[in-house]
């Protein structure tokens, strides 16, 4: 019974071993494909979209028809 504990555990560290190894390796190969990436094609800087301010006008149209769809929803 002991001799297959022991085997069980061995077999347990190796398996979570080489998953570790594993994963530990991808995480080494995404950081360096992404540091090549950002090497050979840089971000390019955009300008900031202008503000909208609050003074901006709306067409008295567009203010009467969401006004009428509204009314007409509620009256539903």
């Amino acid at each position: 019974m002991n001799e297959i504990m022991s085997t069980g555990v061995e077999i347990m560290l190796v398996g979570m071993g080489s998953v570790f190894s594993f994963l530990a390796m991808l995480i080494v190969a995404v950081n360096i494909m992404a540091s090549t990436i950002q090497r050979f094609f840089p971000e390019k800087k955009t300008e900031p979209a202008p503000k909208n301010n609050a003074e901006t006008v709306i067409d008295t149209k567009v203010i009467a028809a969401v006004t009428a769809a509204v009314h007409q929803y509620r009256l539903k």
